[in-house]
């Protein structure tokens, strides 16, 4: 049962198959504990409307993909980087025939016409339209319409359903059902520029720094120009020097870096802007490769409200450190499902922890019915995903419900079986999500003082945190963990960093979370969250101390400067970390190619046994939620992750790798 302090009660449920006193040997397969916040359950469904049902088919050996995962990537197995195909992912996690064949028996003798049943190619899910009446028979249930209390947007779903015990293993998810959750939530770069004002979101921008009354600070004059005033304008240049990384050189079909970019567009204006400045080996007119996601377009004019600055600076710094070619990818539009949509055609439609497909109310309408809206199909398996894939943006771990969000990280767990990078920002509110977000402050709790991770917490993505150097250092000194008062709404502007409350500690982890508690105990009151994960600060508690620890390594993120709507601003935030650690991957990914071996594949089994690779961030802190959240210490830290890369210790590790 979640603790009473808690007033948000997660959408908690479970493929129970508990057996129940209910007619014809029915058993209680999903419930829903609570309401999300905000949502309020409304009026019974007229009988006679339609619904669209869609039957998620239970995959096969899910509970062995850590293990397959391990053996692929970690770096003292004999089958590192003898990664799967497609297919062979495909085959191993299939739902059975057996289930498929069962379950469309039990709906054929429950009345439903056998040619109104839907199978799909990859034999994930069974689609049938039925009305109201004969699905609250078959799954003896009740059906409500559900109202937002501030929006007004309308769900459906029901509070529990029964199956027949015989079905029950086969299945895993029923939609419409008891699934209801918070819409995705974008991250954004932050900035100051010629005015001040917040922008909700990591990434932040403020106003260029007064050049005048600056001395510059010791050791600097014995720097080249370029590399005096590194604490406080971050340039192309700067990271070079800080991370040792060498100008790049090589070029190949195979190596692109992908990004993923949602709701924010770039201007081709501003990155000119950014190359005449800053990286002048760039060409004018660089971009990258468009894969639209859902209508997605680029670019746009600077003055577009679809231009804030996240893409910008994505392109900037993967420009600059990679460029050789046209060598960049990048996906526009779509939340987390749709992009995993358009890389794997069979996520768009099978089970997995409950979940199958879109979910009605969290992700996209096709077409959408909004004027403007796209009215093309779905992508499905349309893109080959890139070796290396950078994502500046996310939500809270508590956004989503449970089953949801482990269906998402099951499909970075088979992506990282075919040999792909996903490094991803942890956020920029500290111990907190973004504020507004859950609560005022971005934390949990009724007195809102429970840690609130950010998701991807998912153990099979490298998760990236930011550092910063102060106005008084230069590239010499040892950088500190993101902390800035960037103003109102950002006081607390810090690298996100903590314990899962979705999933824990996970193997290639456990050697570095058990030094960080035996030797950098913070002292601060936690509790154990359980399997579904509805006990969140339990006794008084404020984090999971046995949750999964992010992030993994971190970057600089601060005081970066780049174009936004034609002005040059500083920027801050981790969505400026996510895409330098992509772009030193790739580039030892195309070392590997050049002399005959494949990508690196999923990192943090290899990062975690060879701490060696890191230059250690043992300064500051990621305070919220009325604490100081967790400090950066020797090792491993919830704050820093395993610290920043130094490109060429990891250049000789993977290349010393099969």
């Amino acid at each position: 049962m979640r603790s009473s302090i808690l007033p948000i009660v997660l959408a908690a449920f479970a493929n129970l198959c508990v057996a129940v006193p209910t007619p014809s040997s029915y058993t209680l397969h999903e419930k829903r504990s609570a309401l999300p916040r905000l949502w309020v359950r409304g009026d019974r469904v007229s009988r006679d409307a339609i619904l669209p049902i869609r039957i998620g088919l239970t995959q096969m050996n899910l509970d062995d993909g850590y293990a397959h995962l391990m053996d692929v990537s970690h770096p003292n197995s004999p089958n590192f980087g003898k990664h799967w195909t497609e297919q062979q992912v495909h085959d191993m996690f299939a739902p059975s025939e057996e289930a498929m064949q069962e379950v469309r028996n039990w709906l054929i003798s429950s009345g439903v016409k056998e040619n109104s049943i839907v199978h799909s190619d990859n034999k994930g899910w069974l689609a049938l339209d039925i009305p109201v009446w004969q699905a609250e028979e078959i799954f003896q249930t009740e059906y409500h319409e559900h109202v937002h209390s501030s929006s007004g947007k309308v769900k459906i779903g029901s509070d529990e359903y029964y199956l027949p015990d015989h079905v029950c293993r086969h299945i895993d998810y029923i939609s419409p059902g008891v699934k209801l959750s918070a819409s995705l939530k974008k991250r954004k770069v932050a900035k100051r520029g010629g005015e001040s004002h917040y922008i909700p979101g990591p990434i932040k921008k403020i106003p260029p720094k007064n050049p005048y009354h600056w001395y510059p600070p010791a050791g600097a004059g014995q720097l080249p120009a370029d590399l005096q005033d590194c604490g406080r304008n971050v340039t192309p240049v700067c990271l070079k020097v800080l991370y040792d990384i060498p100008n790049a050189y090589l070029k190949d079909s195979v190596n692109q870096l992908g990004l993923y970019e949602s709701g924010d567009i770039y201007s081709q204006e501003d990155l000119n802007s950014f190359f005449a400045q800053y990286s002048p080996n760039v060409p004018q007119g660089t971009h990258p490769l468009l894969d639209s996601v859902d209508g997605g377009e680029a670019p746009v004019a600077p003055g577009s409200e679809y231009n804030t600055g996240e893409s910008d600076i994505d392109m900037d710094i993967a420009f600059s450190l990679i460029y050789v070619d046209d060598n960049i990818e990048a996906s526009e539009d779509g939340g987390f499902n749709t992009f995993l949509d358009a890389l794997d055609g069979s996520y768009c439609n099978y089970t997995a922890y409950n979940i199958t497909g879109n979910t009605p109310g969290v992700d996209p309408t096709y077409p959408d019915p909004a004027a403007g809206g796209y009215k093309g199909p779905l992508a499905c398996g349309t893109y080959k995903p890139t070796r290396v894939i950078s994502v500046s943006y996310g939500v809270s771990e508590y956004d989503a419900p449970l089953n949801y969000t482990k269906r998402q990280c099951n499909e970075f767990m088979k992506l990282g079986l075919q040999g792909h990078t996903f490094v991803w920002a942890s956020g920029d509110y500290g111990v907190a999500s973004f504020p507004g977000d859950d609560s005022d402050n971005g934390c949990l709790g009724a007195d809102s003082t429970i840690y609130n991770p950010s998701f991807p917490t998912c153990p099979y993505v490298t998760n990236v945190g930011a550092t910063r150097l102060y106005d008084n250092q230069t590239v010499n000194d040892p950088e500190s963990a993101l902390q800035a008062n960037l103003g109102a709404g950002a006081e607390l502007f810090a690298s996100a960093g903590g314990f899962a409350n979705y999933f824990p500690v996970p193997d290639y982890q456990k050697s570095a979370v058990n030094h960080y508690f035996t030797y950098h105990d913070p002292g601060l009151s936690s509790y154990v969250a359980n399997a579904d994960a509805s006990n969140i600060g339990e006794g008084g508690g404020i984090y999971n101390k046995v949750g999964r620890g992010f992030p993994d390594v971190s970057a600089n993120g601060a005081n970066f400067r780049a174009y936004n709507n034609g002005t040059n601003y500083h920027w801050y935030g981790t969505s400026l970390a996510a895409p330098i650690w992509g772009s030193i991957i790739t580039l030892i990914n195309e070392e590997r190619t050049k002399v005959g071996k494949g990508p690196v594949g999923f990192l943090n089994p290899t990062l975690y046994a060879n701490t060696w690779v890191f230059n250690d961030i043992k300064n500051g802190s990621n305070p919220g939620c009325g604490s100081s959240g967790f400090s950066a210490v020797e090792g491993w830290d919830p704050v820093t992750g395993l610290g920043t890369p130094h490109y060429p210790a990891l250049l000789s590790l993977f290349l010393s790798l099969p």
